[in-house]
């Protein structure tokens, strides 16, 4: 069975503080993140709302992904939330049941 890898960003609110990874576990990562167990960044800004994720078969495609976002102008990267996710919904539900 081949890994899948998840590249994903995380909101505090809409157009609120973003958070961009990548995890082979997005599910388990968000939970994590969302119940303040990772110290760091997304617990001390409250950053916890899955809004935007892509899957891929190959963990340097997810990685260049990330690299490449992270470099983006903020609002580049809240126009790629809005395409996909207009009303900032979090997404949680929708991994956590797969």
């Amino acid at each position: 069975m081949r890994k899948l890898y998840d590249f994903y960003i995380l909101a505090s609110r809409r157009n609120g503080t973003l958070y961009i990874g990548i995890t082979n576990d997005l599910g388990r990562r968000v939970r994590e993140r969302r119940e303040g167990l990772i110290e760091g960044f997304t617990r001390r800004y409250a950053v916890n709302r899955l809004v935007y994720f892509e899957t891929f078969q190959d963990v340097s495609a997810a990685i260049h992904r990330k690299t490449r976002l992270k470099k983006w102008k903020r609002q580049w990267k809240i126009e790629s939330i809005r395409t996909d996710n207009l009303e900032w919904i979090d997404l949680y539900q929708k991994v956590a049941m797969a």
